[in-house]
């Protein structure tokens, strides 16, 4: 099994800024990809950021040039760096990692608890 800690959420005022954190612990072979997701209230979740394992990014429309994901191999620790941000960017945070398991067979995503960022006007 995979855990996955996220850290770093809380309370921010417009134009402020966050870091979240997403630590990986667990039995696994290797992590191919790391992501952000959000949840806005009454929305469905949404892709945020995401790094894979060569360092290769993608990322939402409405965070490109405001956030930037990162990720430390070495700690198994993906980062969200979080600037200039707004009330729209007030969402749940959830951070997925896709693992192998093993050295053989496909991967498997893996959620964790999610944090909370609030972003007031």
């Amino acid at each position: 099994q995979v855990q996955l800690v996220e850290s770093g959420g809380g309370l921010v005022q417009a134009g402020g800024s966050l870091r979240l954190s997403c630590v990986a612990s667990g039995r696994f072979y290797n992590i191919n990809a790391m992501a952000w997701y959000r949840q806005p209230p009454g929305k469905e979740r949404e892709l945020v950021a995401q790094i894979n394992s060569g360092g290769t990014t993608n990322y939402g429309s409405s965070v490109k040039g405001r956030f930037a994901i990162s990720r430390d191999n070495a700690k198994n620790t993906a980062y969200l760096q979080m600037n200039s941000l707004n009330a729209e960017d007030t969402a749940v945070y959830y951070c997925n990692v896709r693992v192998l398991v093993s050295s053989v067979g496909r991967p498997t995503d893996y959620w964790g608890q999610g944090t909370q960022v609030t972003v007031s006007s």
